[in-house]
């Protein structure tokens, strides 16, 4: 299990290729790499965005039927009133493209979100080795 602050984009890249070289040990594709590295760092830069930064929690599951990476992504910023809208692709509550949630949830095999408003939010990404 590793762990990481976002404070900052300097902490954003450090994460961005943690999740690469990780993967990528683990022996995922590239292309399995790269999505999975894309997903988390929409969701950090949520983090940095709507909550000044988070925690990150990245574990590897490695067992005789599969290899799996889990990455949660925790702050404590104003929540997010309604998920479901939250979730449909081009919206935006300050403006951006709205691609971040649901584009990171098409890039993953699991994802969970929970908000909770003035309390803060958690996404769990997973994605497992392709066979």
């Amino acid at each position: 299990m590793k762990q990481y602050h976002i404070a900052s984009t300097e902490d954003l890249y450090d994460l961005l290729q943690e999740t690469i070289n990780l993967t990528m040990a683990m022996g995922f594709s590239k292309s399995q790499s790269n999505q999975m590295a894309t997903a988390v760092s929409e969701i950090a830069r949520n983090q940095l965005l709507h909550a000044n930064g988070g925690e990150v929690t990245i574990n590897q599951l490695v067992d005789p039927k599969k290899k799996m990476i889990e990455v949660t992504l925790e702050d404590r910023g104003p929540g997010i009133a309604d998920i479901e809208l939250a979730m449909q692709d081009h919206y935006s509550s300050v403006g951006g493209l709205g691609i971040g949630l649901p584009g990171a949830k098409r890039l993953v095999d699991d994802f969970k979100i929970e908000s909770q408003l003035g309390v803060g939010t958690k996404v769990i990404l997973r994605k497992w080795i392709a066979r």
